[in-house]
């Protein structure tokens, strides 16, 4: 079966700033969470490897875009690291804009569209010390940066990204401690949450008042939660994980507002956050252009079976996970492979979010220790992948047949590249990085699967 794409289709992959330039102190660049946390504590991250060098993409980067064009990716997505482009927080570093523009212009030069996300993960210190996402200060300030890249780049850039997965500092960071600060408190992660919808809204809101020729996105991670059964309680549960993790950023970015249910859950469990009427109008006035879809894995849900095991209030609280036996997994993360879940986000933003014209901005298959798929000529025989891909793709092309308005689909990530603890533990890349070789890159079988992928948008099965 031939498996055809639209016309103009964005072939690409992802990355982040923090996670691929590395150059973490270098030309005036000042400290994320990341740094200060890993100088702070090495044992917290797989085999003790920070974020200093990570990919070397900041003196690599000439060739990496050519690798990106050598395998014909259109389209890039990363980030521009706020503590670089304003590392006192207000007035522009001339070395990020410098490098910035150098990145930018030779994408555009080898035909690949830059689509530039602001933040990823990467709270500048001198922020978290005044609240971080708990502060309006911040709030505000994040608005004065986007502006910022706005101004000096939007005259090549056309799409941008406010955020990519929003949830995940309130999950990992106010809830399950496992990105800095390192807090459990459900309230607190829920005024997170808040502030930094708000946060996305406002800076729209500045994009908007340049009146640039572009348009401008949010990133979410979607994960679709199936219910165990029919069960009334197995299907309120699985509502409300879906209020609580993918529709309190996926309805205010698109739809402008909040679910009445989530509101009214919020108000039960004594966890509204603080709020002004006017940010409820600059929610609901600057809703996104476009929405980019990272997809890993769904969630299995039932009803709540067994006594809460947690002194405070938490998610699970109000829900239990359970295994549906059917599942396949990856090991190595321990995500279960489930390709249809993107086919049924496609279907949910074409029947419920105005059928906005979406991407798949993350889809990718980590692994440990590739280095057992190493043939005799030096390339990762990564068949895995291949299969991994290509069975989201089917499903995605499906969605797409019955009108979902995909425009693209990225891959995490081009270059296997530094991911916060877990570091280089789990290899996503479509090029390998050899650390103990000044970071030499190699492609990998699955480069050039999605180099005849690209070549012919679309492939035979």
């Amino acid at each position: 079966m031939k498996y055809n794409f639209p016309k103009k289709f964005l072939w690409g992959s992802a990355a982040s700033a923090p996670q691929t330039e590395g150059a973490w102190n270098i030309d005036d660049k000042a400290p994320t969470i990341w740094d200060y946390w890993y100088g702070k504590d090495r044992t917290a991250f797989f085999n003790g490897i920070g974020p200093e060098k990570a990919s070397n993409f900041y003196e690599m980067y000439k060739e990496d875009i050519a690798n990106m064009k050598a395998i014909n990716l259109n389209s890039y997505r990363t980030s521009i690291s706020w503590a670089r482009l304003l590392p006192d927080g207000r007035n522009i570093n001339p070395k990020a804009v410098e490098f910035y523009n150098n990145l930018i212009d030779e994408m555009i030069d080898n035909d690949i569209e830059p689509i530039i996300n602001l933040f990823h993960f990467d709270m500048p210190m001198l922020m978290q010390n005044k609240g971080g996402w708990e502060s309006r200060e911040v709030v505000e300030s994040f608005a004065l940066y986007g502006k910022k890249a706005f101004e000096i780049f939007g005259d090549r850039v056309k799409k941008w990204i406010t955020f990519n997965e929003p949830i995940v500092p309130v999950e990992a960071g106010y809830l399950y401690k496992m990105h800095y600060p390192l807090v459990t408190d459900m309230k607190r992660a829920v005024q997170v949450g808040y502030n930094t919808m708000l946060s996305s809204a406002r800076v729209i809101e500045e994009f908007r008042k340049l009146k640039l020729d572009g348009k401008i996105g949010i990133v979410l991670n979607l994960t679709p939660s199936y219910p165990r059964s029919n069960d009334k309680e197995d299907l309120k549960s699985a509502n409300l994980v879906d209020l609580m993790f993918n529709r309190s950023f996926l309805d205010p970015s698109v739809l402008g507002e909040y679910p009445s249910e989530l509101i009214e859950f919020l108000k039960e469990n004594d966890l509204t956050p603080e709020w002004k009427e006017k940010d409820l109008r600059i929610i609901k006035k600057n809703t996104v252009d476009f929405l980019g879809v990272n997809y890993y894995q769904p969630r299995r849900i039932q009803k709540r079976e067994t006594p809460k095991d947690t002194e405070s209030l938490m998610p699970e609280d109000f829900f239990e996970y359970y295994i549906w036996p059917e599942r396949r997994m990856n090991v190595y993360r321990g995500w279960e492979i489930y390709e249809k879940g993107l086919y049924d986000i496609g279907i949910n933003i074409k029947d419920n979010y105005k059928n906005i014209p979406w991407f798949v901005s993350e889809n990718g298959m980590g692994v440990e220790n590739e280095e057992r798929f190493i043939d005799e000529n030096g390339m990762v025989q990564d068949d895995y992948r291949i299969d991994f891909i290509k069975e989201h793709l089917k499903w995605l092309h499906k969605s797409i047949e019955e009108g979902s308005n995909c425009f693209g689909y990225h891959l995490w990530t081009f270059m296997d590249n530094w991911s916060w603890c877990n570091a280089y533990k789990n290899r996503y890349g479509l090029y390998r990085v050899d650390l103990e070789n000044n970071f030499k890159r190699s492609l990998k079988k699955s480069g050039l699967w999605i180099k005849e992928v690209a070549k012919n948008n679309g492939f035979d099965d």
